[in-house]
């Protein structure tokens, strides 16, 4: 009996990779399926041709707000690097009890509901919320931060900060921080050890946590949607309003594979660089 089990779970074995195959269709379903359908809608509707490409390019509007999207994606990047690095390093230097609190406070907003924490936004960022209201109190003039691209990209700053602390802290902890200690001892200072030892080392978790966050940055729609206004509108409304207002599915089509295009040009350039500097670094 025993033998014949090993003969039939022999071939499972010799061909490892049939594994992968139930995830395989799976993203073929779930995202194969409906990308090739927008693609293939965004050039066949209301007719056969390019006519939705040449009205996106043609229209002023649209290269403002694909611009803004690229622009806001950027920003909520640079602030969730400043802000996720001290806490991935904090991280790794607590002790266990409080590490485990640290993770714990970064796996609670899995847990709640965008758009429950994008409202909890809009009662903080209003011009009589708390924030507004705390600084009058103190005697200094509201600042407006609804409906502004400073509001979006708070917002979508707390939203995606998680995933750029979880790179950052994989990477972190795996650094020896013995070499920091014996370029210590070599006489250099704690900056200087910073910068020439420990940054480099971590450079790839930035990387890693910094495309995570862009290209989900890029595709938001709910937070741009409740603190943004007409100066702060992503190319997700655009395609939200071809589609559901207007029912033009081939200029949304578009607008999404433009998008898309845009996203992997931009990736394709950024990658070879983040990875000649990382090696430079690492060498230096």
């Amino acid at each position: 009996m025993a033998i014949g089990r090993q003969r039939r779970l022999r071939p499972l074995s010799a061909y490892p990779s049939l594994l992968a195959v139930p995830a395989v269709l799976l993203l073929i379903l779930a995202m194969g399926y409906p990308l090739a359908t927008v693609v293939v809608r965004s050039f066949a509707e209301p007719s056969w041709g390019l006519q939705n490409y040449v009205w996106f390019f043609s229209t002023p509007a649209n290269l403002t707000v694909l611009a803004r999207t690229f622009s806001i994606a950027a920003w909520v990047t640079l602030v969730c690097v400043i802000a996720a690095y001290p806490y991935a390093y904090l991280m790794t230097a607590v002790g266990p009890k409080w590490r485990l609190v640290l993770i714990l406070c970064v796996l609670v907003p899995f847990w709640v509901s965008g758009v429950v924490r994008t409202l909890a936004w809009v009662v903080l960022l209003q011009d009589s919320g708390v924030i507004n209201t705390a600084l009058q109190a103190v005697g200094l003039d509201g600042i407006k931060l609804i409906r502004t691209p400073l509001g979006v990209v708070i917002g979508m700053a707390q939203v995606l900060l998680p995933f750029m602390i979880l790179p950052l802290y994989s990477v972190m902890r795996s650094i020896d921080l013995r070499l920091i200690q014996a370029a210590r001892s070599l006489g250099a200072n704690p900056v200087r050890a910073f910068w020439q030892i420990y940054l480099p080392l971590s450079l790839p978790g930035v990387f890693a946590g910094a495309i995570i966050v862009f290209i989900l940055s890029l595709g938001f729609y709910i937070t741009p949607a409740l603190l943004g206004g007409p100066r702060s509108t992503m190319l997700s409304t655009l395609v939200q309003n071809q589609v559901l207002s207007l029912l033009a599915w081939g200029r949304g089509g578009a607008m999404g594979v433009i998008l898309l295009v845009a996203t992997f040009l931009l990736l394709a350039i950024a990658a070879p660089l983040m990875r000649q500097r990382h090696k430079q670094a690492s060498r230096s």
